[in-house]
């Protein structure tokens, strides 16, 4: 975002009313916090004015300290009312403080739950386009700068409004003429204040892109770091590291010098006020008439003046605040206005699914007119098993991704059992197709957390059967704890294999109807395949089944063969049959097997 829009958005008001429609259900906080702001101002002035009251009235014997028996006794019940006063004032200021940090913290729960809402069903295009360090930026340091506005923002900023209205009334009912004097130095605060404003803008908009860049960084390379290591890149990429973070320190660097130049400056011109106010007092004692009650006047004043300048500090600190708070609102409202997700219109969720699969002339393109699948139409009957096979990008993935609606199609249409995928209800479709991908990812936590997915309809009975089945289950009771043995983070602690067989355990236990096996044994050992090809016998025995594999020795028994090329069908039948008609088929496993007797 450019610095000129970031100083731009302040005033976009239907923003701010957006934000604050999260506040709807804390409107009672909200309220409350505005009330407690306008009592906090009508109490400003008043320590001021009994102070200048025990001055005039009690030390000198003026006034209401007449009628009591001696000065002394007044300034005692004087002292006791500001004590009791000052508690008040205490606790009305702990209770406002409270309140607004905990509006924004409500606000911010309810907006990282639609924020995280929302991209869990973002189209996993979305996740091609954008770096997850962006989105985790989004979801945990731009939500946090939204719970600004209201605990360091615009409700404080009007609470500190409301106290300088107050005091400024108070010292011009008092003595107009010597709030005037006060006030002369003030045009140099609000030129100071402007500069401080716009110079930490530009800082904190600075911070803010940095932030993002060094997520961005951090996430995607601690994710990559095998790769790093592998190619001892690490002196580059951390010189890339070092230039983002240095960006990140200069634009704070140069916030907390406009901070350095601004609080002195702030005290500067207080300094002035004073002097000017000790000035002009001066200039009335020689009046016999002003001379009485001068003192007072001077006192209550000078503590004014500290009630001033007090919110005045931090003013155009809570402005910039706020200013961040509508910058970071507004990226995550982009995120919440996208549009770019899976709709879930459909409503069937019937008992039963045979499983008949039906690709009816698709077409479809991760980028627009640069189709990776053209024209394709094939269909697998219920208990079928498809392979599929061809060159890297020949769109065999793209096949599986269309089927489980992780990518809309943009021609043509795809039916299960004769009904449009569009139909099924989201949740119900992805249920009833179980995918095995090559890259096996497990989260951190436990082995029944990961094949169950913190499902707690699944027993823990039904996972051992369905380990015992696989095959791993007698590995599984080696590890410490057995199922309840750490993973780590992406499965760190286990080998490939294992993985994979994790995630065939994983398949298992949702019972698809529709199988999809992506390389599912393509990174494992000969032992681990010749378990999994075991298993797998077993796991689509009954059920629609599609195959995707880089060695032909494992899809012999398929019931069908489609070789794919640039996204086009070339061939479609047996392993026999396509090895008669010596064509692409034939030539995969030539290739594959030039060196080698052939395993039939």
């Amino acid at each position: 975002m450019s610095e000129k829009t970031g100083r731009k958005k302040v005033f976009n008001f239907t923003l701010l009313r957006r934000v604050f429609q999260f506040a709807a259900p804390y409107k009672s906080k909200f309220y409350l916090s505005l009330l407690l702001s306008v009592l906090l101002a009508v109490m400003a002035p008043i320590r001021p004015m009994l102070i200048q009251l025990t001055i005039n009235s009690g030390i000198k014997g003026e006034g209401i300290a007449r009628f009591l028996d001696t000065p002394g006794g007044f300034i005692i019940e004087i002292t006791i009312i500001q004590i009791f006063l000052l508690l008040v004032e205490t606790a009305c200021r702990f209770f406002f403080t409270f309140q607004t940090a905990s509006l924004g913290q409500s606000v911010v729960k309810d907006l990282r739950v639609s924020t995280y809402q929302k991209i869990l069903n973002l189209n996993l295009s979305q996740f091609d386009k954008t770096p997850i360090g962006t989105l985790t930026t989004r979801t945990v340091n731009d939500i946090e700068s939204i719970n600004d506005i209201f605990s360091d923002g615009l409700i404080p900023i009007i609470a500190d409004l409301l106290s300088i209205i107050s005091v400024l009334t108070y010292m011009f009912y008092t003595d107009w003429t010597l709030t005037l004097v006060c006030l002369a130095p003030f045009p140099f605060l609000i030129v100071a204040t402007y500069f401080f404003k716009e110079s930490v803008n530009k800082s904190f908009i600075r911070v803010r892109n940095a932030v993002a860049s060094l997520n961005a960084f951090v996430q995607e390379h601690i994710t990559g770091m095998s790769v790093v290591q592998a190619f001892a890149a690490e002196k580059r990429e951390f010189g890339k590291f070092n230039k983002i973070n240095k960006e990140h320190r200069n634009a704070n660097i140069k916030a907390i010098f406009a901070y350095s130049v601004f609080f002195p400056v702030v005290e500067l011109v207080m300094a002035l006020s004073i002097g000017l106010l000790v000035w002009w007092a001066a200039r009335d004692v020689v009046h016999p008439l002003q001379a009485e009650k001068i003192a007072g006047v001077t006192t209550a004043f000078i503590l004014c003046l500290n009630l001033l300048f007090r919110p005045l500090r931090v003013i155009a600190d809570k402005f910039n605040v706020l200013q961040m708070g509508m910058i970071a609102s507004e990226r995550v409202f982009k995120v919440l206005d996208n549009e770019d997700s899976m709709l879930d219109t459909g409503t069937l969720a019937p008992v039963t699914m045979p499983g008949k699969v039906e690709f009816k002339q698709v077409w479809f393109a991760y980028l627009e007119d640069k189709y990776v699948l053209k024209d394709i139409s094939f269909s697998i009957n219920p208990g079928e098993t498809l392979a599929i096979v061809g060159h890297t990008g020949s769109g065999k993935s793209s096949i599986i991704s269309l089927l489980n609606r992780l990518y809309p199609v943009n021609k043509g249409s795809i039916c299960i059992d004769g009904i449009a995928i569009e139909d099924y209800r989201l949740d119900y479709l992805r249920g009833k197709i179980a995918v095995v991908l090559q890259d096996v990812f497990l989260f951190s936590g436990s082995v029944m957390d990961n094949v169950t997915l913190r499902n707690p309809d699944i027993k823990k009975e039904e996972v051992i059967r369905a380990a015992k089945l696989i095959g791993i289950h007698d590995f599984i009771m080696r590890l410490p704890g057995d199922y309840d043995y750490n993973v780590m983070e992406r499965g760190a602690t286990l080998s490939l294999g294992q993985r994979q067989l994790l995630s065939f355990v994983r398949a298992l236990l949702y019972d698809p109807s529709i199988l999809i096996l992506d390389e599912a044994t393509s990174s494992v050992d000969t032992e681990s395949e010749n378990l999994i090809q075991q298993a797998i016998e077993k796991l689509i025995a009954g059920r629609t089944s599609i195959v995707i594999a880089h060695r032909l020795s494992t899809i012999r028994k398929a019931s069908r063969i489609m070789v794919l090329d640039r996204g086009e069908i070339r061939e479609m039948g047996t392993h026999d049959e396509l090895l008669e008609k010596q064509g692409f088929y034939h030539q995969l496993h030539q290739m594959q097997f030039q060196n080698q007797s052939d395993p039939a």
